[in-house]
């Protein structure tokens, strides 16, 4: 296009399209009338009826002035367009092909003949259409849309080039209506070149002339954006039209696809309504389908792709709906033929293979999703989405070179993607990193912290992996990957291709990725606890061919986080235990809900410990052989549903009333102390309130919890401790940060009974994983009263939650020398040495007293040697030397 226009988006650096114009007040010129109509009174009507949505009385008062004058072309026309938005395609076609004359109404017949699938018929159409007349090169635009949607791509591009001759050869004097044209044709040609995306939206910008296609430049525009993953800019014009317009189809729709591409839960609300005004469009309803497949609701899915079939036999996106129906269920058979089908329509029809490698990424099965997105490409090169998702589920199962290779390629093609540059900058960082092998894995930690962390890390992954793979009977594909980021939206990019993420950490299956220890927090999180829930997804996803339900391994990774450590996992908590009460947990058939649809967010954590706990039953009562089996018999294809009968040898509905009456006969104590006679004082209440609201109420927790931190607080330890005790015989597993176990330990201290603080101590971090400062504490008590094996032993745990306390490794290593565990203190003059001390020379230097006194010599010769190049006179470096050398003559 001549003159000015967008600058494409420079390397590396996120696109970004013309911002949004203002929306003007237009005129209904009479350019847009044919011969016999008349820009007065009827049609004025009619035509206000049409932009409003009023398609019914739109209709009426169209065929009222056809009744009178055949020959109003216009009228024709906008008839044409209320049947066609209100799915009545066959109406509109005989309308069409009712006219005098057939020419200046092919276009519109040819459009809703391509409602129907009805292709060469509608080719016919545009072809007539495009001979002349003002909707001349709207048929064009149309057919060269239609030989792309055919795969028909090089004869396609050619008639979209011919635009930008068209535009420029007319000094700026085409009609809205040809500008849109104009635009719509530039869009595709984006494909080769990014930059005319920008020159699409002036030419949609231009056309935003007259009163006829104000909307449709506005929905052109939307889609425009939404397409360049601007989804803000696209609703806001999606809006605009529905103001003037609430039951305009294609705003709805677009409107619809711009929540879905939101992840908002509004969306099936907007296309219910668009199929309300139609009940046939068969976007909405592969759109629909599409929807029903993300929820696992399979054969609902399958059933409204096929309804979209028997209207449009040949369309692409519900051929795409159907095909995804059979996949996700695991019948390639019926898979292949659907696909066979769709590209018999199009062979170069890549975005059925786009779409299965995103619902292969939903349902965990990131090889297939190699699988698929690598069809898209082979099918058309140019699927730039095809190659980004190439690209990050590549890096997902490891294969990193080919991963970044895959995503330049699409970045290159399309610099408007967020997610591919995202991930293109993460790999950038990767040369930071350090990769440290193990006999079964590779840990992938960022430099700065890389020689720390793997002195722990090593050793928590062999002994997961080691009980993890006795536990399972198998072993997954190997060496499994673990790479861990210092930063949460490394880690979130890593996983998701967007900052965002909220979890601590991701399986892949053989690749797994999380937030190192200081993305976080001190106290928020136990990392090592959170490795090991990881590898446990990678032995079920590996046991079940990636056919897991959610739900199920997420369940069961929590379970087996508590088979590994006291306290590890999700812990019920009031919060909990008030959803259980009130029945606002979901029923055992619907824990996936849970996860997938919570009803509130606080809904997916109870769902992790809710679906944990269903596991404890499961094998305190059948055995863990039986959750094995249900791992393996997943990977056959087999439903939950048939695998209670056969294996847990039940049904789901007395499964369901099985598993509600598990949960209320454990926690049937706590649950009672939610009960109160009467409601609660205000939390503010002094004590004096509160112990007349015990009085009254003694099975309160809450009101006990309340009275005892008041007089703790007050300084009453001998009161408060009786309130606590009374809380922790309603609820013994209490272990939030306020938890009784706390407070008792400090009232004990405080006394002087320093074992009973440390048995209280015990308590609570044996139901915390998370809480350093109580483990720091029971450490120190442990050393006061000469207990030094069992202080070490609760610092080593603390170092699971944060490992950058200096101060904490130097006493561990004392510890663990007085303990004769030379070998543990060595590792801990490691980390010292690690964490950059002000003294390194000493640290160096006792870290190799430590390796020489393990039975190290060459290790502590070689640290030793370190100490002596910073301190080349430290007497204490020297002497160690000669002894080291000595040992060794």
């Amino acid at each position: 296009m001549s003159g000015p226009h967008f600058g494409s988006p420079h390397t590396r650096t996120r696109g970004v399209l013309a911002g949004i114009v203002s929306l003007g007040v237009l005129g209904l010129p009479s350019a847009i009338f044919a011969q016999g109509d008349d820009p007065r009174g009827p049609y004025v009507s009619a035509f206000g009826h049409l932009e409003s949505g009023s398609y019914e009385d739109a209709i009426r008062e169209y065929e009222s002035i056809l009744d009178g004058n055949a020959g109003a072309t216009r009228s024709r026309i906008d008839l044409m367009t209320a049947l066609v938005a209100l799915g009545r395609h066959e109406d509109a076609i005989a309308v069409g092909r009712a006219a005098p004359e057939s020419q200046p109404v092919a276009n519109a017949t040819g459009e809703a003949l391509l409602r129907l699938g009805r292709l060469d018929e509608a080719a016919q159409a545009f072809r007539e259409g495009a001979n002349g007349g003002p909707f001349a090169l709207t048929a064009e635009v149309n057919l060269a849309e239609l030989h792309f949607m055919r795969g028909d791509i090089d004869e396609a591009m050619e008639r979209f080039d011919r635009f930008i001759d068209v535009y420029n050869g007319t000094d700026g004097n085409l009609s809205s209506r040809d500008l849109i044209a104009v635009g719509r044709a530039v869009t595709y040609l984006g494909r080769n070149d990014p930059g005319l995306f920008q020159d699409a939206i002036r030419a949609f910008v231009e056309a935003e002339g007259t009163r006829e296609t104000q909307a449709e430049t506005y929905v052109r525009q939307g889609f425009l954006y939404l397409d360049k993953y601007d989804s803000p800019s696209a609703k806001t014009y999606f809006e605009q039209v529905l103001q003037t317009n609430p039951r305009h189809p294609d705003a709805l729709l677009g409107l619809g696809e711009a929540l879905i591409f939101d992840g908002a839960p509004d969306a099936a609300q907007v296309i219910d309504r668009l199929l309300d005004v139609n009940e046939d469009h068969v976007r909405a309803k592969a759109l629909t389908a599409t929807r029903l497949l993300r929820t696992e609701t399979y054969e609902a899915a399958r059933e409204t792709a096929l309804e979209a079939l028997d209207i449009n036999p040949n369309s692409l996106e519900a051929l795409t709906a159907l095909a995804g129906s059979y996949l996700v269920e695991g019948d390639l058979t019926r898979f292949a033929e659907t696909r066979s089908r769709a590209l018999d329509i199009n062979p170069a029809y890549a975005s059925l293979d786009i779409a299965m490698a995103e619902m292969s990424v939903q349902t965990r099965r990131y090889a297939q999703a190699v699988e698929r997105a690598s069809s898209a490409v082979a099918l058309d090169p140019r699927a730039w989405e095809g190659w980004g998702l190439l690209g990050m589920n590549q890096l997902r199962i490891g294969q990193i070179e080919d991963g970044r290779a895959s995503l330049e390629r699409a970045f290159d093609g399309d610099p408007y993607n967020p997610w591919f540059k995202n991930n293109l900058d993460l790999l950038d960082t990767f040369e930071r990193y350090e990769t440290h092998t193990t006999e079964h894995f590779e840990l992938f930690i960022h430099g700065q912290e890389a020689e720390l962390l793997a002195v722990y890390l090593a050793p928590i992954a062999e002994e997961a992996f080691d009980s993890l793979s006795r536990r399972y009977g198998m072993e997954p594909e190997l060496p499994v990957r673990a790479e861990l980021f210092p930063n949460s939206g490394d880690f979130s990019v890593r996983t998701l291709g967007e900052v965002g993420l909220g979890a601590l950490g991701v399986s892949f299956g053989r690749v797994l990725v999380m937030d190192s220890p200081t993305a976080r927090e001190l106290g928020e999180y136990n990392w090592a606890s959170v490795f090991w829930h990881e590898l446990a997804h990678t032995f079920h996803l590996a046991l079940s061919d990636n056919r897991v339900p959610r739900w199920f391994s997420e369940g069961l990774a929590v379970h087996e986080q508590r088979q590994a450590r006291p306290g590890w996992g999700h812990q019920a908590n009031i919060p909990f235990l008030r959803a259980l009460k009130e029945g606002r947990l979901k029923a055992f058939s619907e824990l996936d809900d849970g996860f997938m649809r919570p009803d509130y967010p606080a809904q997916v954590s109870f769902s992790y410990l809710q679906a944990s706990l269903f596991f404890q039953m499961v094998e305190e009562r059948h055995g863990f052989a039986a959750i094995r089996s249900m791992l393996a018999e997943y990977a056959t294809g087999a439903a939950t549903e048939d695998l209670v009968t056969r294996i847990l040898d039940t049904s789901m509905d007395a499964l369901d009333d099985d598993f509600a009456d598990y949960l209320d006969d454990r926690f049937a104590t706590e649950m009672a102390g939610l009960d109160n006679d009467q409601p609660l004082p205000d939390p503010g209440a002094g004590i004096a309130t509160w112990e007349t609201y015990v009085a009254a109420n003694p099975g309160s927790l809450v009101a006990r919890m309340q009275l005892a931190t008041q007089l703790f607080r007050d300084e009453r330890p001998d009161a408060a401790e009786e309130h606590f005790e009374a809380a922790l015989e309603i609820f013994p597993t209490y272990s939030g940060p306020d938890s009784p176990h706390w407070y008792l330990a400090a009232i004990h201290r405080d006394r002087g009974d320093l074992d009973l603080a440390v048995a209280s101590l015990g308590r609570l971090t044996d139901l915390a994983e998370s809480n350093y400062a109580a483990l720091l504490q029971k450490a120190d008590l442990l050393e006061e009263l000469d207990r030094p094996e069992e202080s070490a032993a609760a610092l080593d745990r603390a170092v699971l939650i944060w490992p950058y306390d200096i101060s904490l490794h130097e006493k561990l290593a004392e510890l663990h020398t007085t303990n004769g565990s030379f070998a543990r203190a060595a590792t801990e003059r490691r980390a010292v040495v690690s964490l950059d001390p002000a003294d390194r020379a000493e640290a160096l230097y006792l870290l190799a007293r430590a390796e020489f006194d393990s039975g190290n010599a060459r290790s502590a010769r070689r640290s030793v040697m370190g100490a002596l190049e910073i301190a080349p006179n430290y007497v204490e470096a020297l002497e160690l030397l000669l002894e080291i050398r000595g040992s060794s003559q």
